[in-house]
């Protein structure tokens, strides 16, 4: 494996250079010079250039971007804040320009190969009505060895210090894959009556219990042994980075999954968008270059975070089970009592099927039952549930709601 993460780094040091000067060649080749007839062959290489410049993987954070958001008829400035800071992940703060006192919501974003820039839209939504944290986690080949491990203990570790940091009151926002850690972390608090337990929690889209409705990809989790996965798919970060020699999950395998589960409708988004720079549809273009240039953003897991995720969650089972482990005790959901319990699932999702989620209306029986409240979206796949026109319009409003009635 140490020498495939060497030879994918050697193919994008070869072709990221082509891929520059495809990019910089192609409004050249598209450009429409005075006196001269308009050629579909030169459209045609101008678009196949600039299909070919967005193919790029990259390993850095994009940009949140959000710079304003309308609250209350007005145009409000947001700022970017680092409230804290480990070796794994900044915890960052959406500062508004506002005197508006609003409830604080942590987001927890997923370590699953892609940056916490992915839930951009749910952030720009959820700064509408409330104030807004983000667990920003860091590419794993840019920390160094001597910070030592990231596992599910760590991780666990950083969200019961993120809320502490936040303070009592904080409403939490776990999406997909950090559902069961967030869950975990509430249940530790609780057990312990941590005075900053949170006032409430959302889980959305997470494999909470993977053994109802299993998906292709909880059918592939359990399909090899964990030493498969060790022995196939960690891979030890080359000498180059800041993280040499730490051993990762790498981000290119990640996406490389992703992208073989619907391959098809990748290439046909591909096959739109050289279509719509031939025909000059610029628009339509960007829609789909903006999403390939933040779905090309990956990020490496740790391997102990990653092998410990696959075989706690997708393979034992240990959360539904009750023998889910974490900081050297037993996750028991059922101590959960002060925190509103707030599941959402997408009727259409691939990766974490209707069931998986609201298992954890059962488990935190602790919690009474006014202050727990499912939400199943029709219409919508895995990403649907967290970004788009319907997550925006329908699922959006009812978390709104939720969250000012336990505030």
């Amino acid at each position: 494996m140490t020498k495939i993460y060497q030879a994918y780094q050697g193919y994008s040091d070869l072709s990221d250079p082509m891929r520059v000067w495809a990019g910089m060649a192609a409004p050249v080749l598209g450009y429409k010079w005075q006196g001269w007839p308009d050629s579909l062959a030169l459209r045609r290489l101008a678009a196949a250039c600039e299909v070919f410049s967005c193919t790029q993987l990259t390993h850095q954070r994009p940009a949140f971007g959000i710079s304003s958001v309308e609250e209350n008829g007005c145009t409000v400035s947001v700022h970017e804040e680092v409230a804290e800071q480990t070796p794994f992940c900044t915890l960052l703060h959406f500062r508004k320009d506002s005197e508006v006192v609003q409830p604080r919501v942590l987001v927890v974003a997923p370590m699953s190969g892609h940056f916490a820039t992915l839930l951009r839209g749910t952030v720009s939504t959820l700064l509408r009505d409330h104030d807004v944290y983000i667990t920003d986690w860091h590419n794993a080949r840019d920390v160094a060895l001597s910070d030592g491990r990231f596992g599910f203990d760590e991780y666990v570790g950083h969200l019961i210090r993120f809320i502490e940091t936040i303070g009592p009151g904080t409403h939490l926002v776990a999406v997909c894959q950090p559902t069961v850690a967030a869950l975990a972390a509430v249940a530790l608090m609780a057990a312990e009556r941590h005075p900053a337990q949170p006032s409430s929690m959302t889980l959305m889209a997470g494999p909470i219990d993977t053994r109802i409705n299993p998906t292709a990809v909880n059918h592939l989790a359990k399909s090899k042994p964990i030493s498969w996965f060790e022995d196939n798919l960690v891979s030890t970060v080359p000498g180059r980075f800041a993280g040499s020699q730490r051993q990762v999950y790498p981000g290119f395998l990640q996406l490389n999954a992703f992208m073989s589960m619907n391959l098809e409708r990748h290439l046909k988004a591909f096959q739109n968008l050289y279509n719509y720079l031939v025909e000059g549809e610029d628009d339509k273009a960007n829609v789909i270059k903006t999403f390939y240039a933040e779905y090309f953003a990956m990020s490496d897991l740790a391997a102990e975070f990653y092998l410990e995720t696959v075989q706690s969650v997708f393979q034992d089972h240990a959360l539904p089970l009750g023998e889910m482990q974490a900081l050297g005790r037993t996750i028991e959901p059922a101590a959960i009592r002060r925190t509103a319990l707030f599941t959402v699932e997408g009727e259409k999702d691939d990766i974490c099927a209707v069931g998986q989620t609201v298992a954890a209306q059962d488990m935190c029986s602790g919690i009474r039952p006014y202050m727990k409240t499912h939400h199943v979206q029709t219409g919508v796949g895995h990403y649907g549930v967290f970004n788009g026109h319907r997550w925006d319009k329908e699922i959006y409003p009812r978390l709104r709601e939720f969250i000012y009635s336990h505030q």
